[in-house]
Order: structure tokens, then sequence, then C-alpha cells
């Protein structure tokens, strides 16, 4: 099965889910989001998979969230161009298999792309 797996290699959850994946002889995709951000599209599409609303994929204890965004009420494809226009904001790790996708906090989220 093919993954993707959206990466900060600086985040050490993300590292450590990304070994996890490892130890089970799996060898994702890596995507390295900050550098290639995804864009409206590819994102929408992510967030569908996780079957979860966009503002809760959003790290809102990011200082860019609070300088811009807190107390803030926004339409989904808002939250979701605001990810795209500072992808520091995406939660990570985020794991995604063909039609599924999970976040990677805790790691042993993965579990549930593997059954």
């Amino acid at each position: 099965m093919h993954f993707k797996y959206y990466h900060n290699p600086r985040c050490g959850k993300s590292r450590q889910c990304l070994a996890f994946l490892q130890e089970k002889g799996i060898e994702p995709e890596l995507i390295l989001y900050l550098k290639t951000p995804p864009n409206f599209e590819e994102l929408k599409d992510v967030i569908e998979k996780l079957k979860i609303k966009p503002l809760e994929l959003i790290r809102q204890k990011e200082n860019i969230f609070k300088e811009n965004f807190k107390g803030k009420v926004l339409s989904d494809d808002e939250w979701i161009q605001a990810m795209v226009d500072y992808p520091k904001l995406i939660e990570r790790p985020i794991i995604i298999s063909k039609n599924d996708a999970v976040i990677g906090r805790p790691k042993e989220n993965v579990l549930k792309l593997l059954s």
C-alpha cells in the first residue's frame, strides 16, 4: 500500500511517527509540506480524507495563528486558504492512503490505516 506523509523533519513528533511507520516496514512518500505546500484542492482532499473540519487541522498555538486568526470566524474554504498561505499552521504529521488519512498524533493513529 502506498502512503504519503506530510512531514516536518524539525518536529520530534513527526520524526517519531515516521520511525514508527518504518518499523512496520512502510516507507511513505515524504512530502516536506513547509518547502512544497499543498495547493487548495490538495489540502481540501486531505481534509475530506481526515473527515474533519479545516479548523481542526490548524495548529492554534502557532504565533501565525495567534497574530492573524485568533478570534476570527472564517468559512471552511477561508481556513483552508489560510493553511495554503501559511503551511506552518497545518497540524503534523499527516499520513494519507488512497482513501483515508490520519493525523499521526499519537503515532498509534497510524494503525487505523494499516488494518
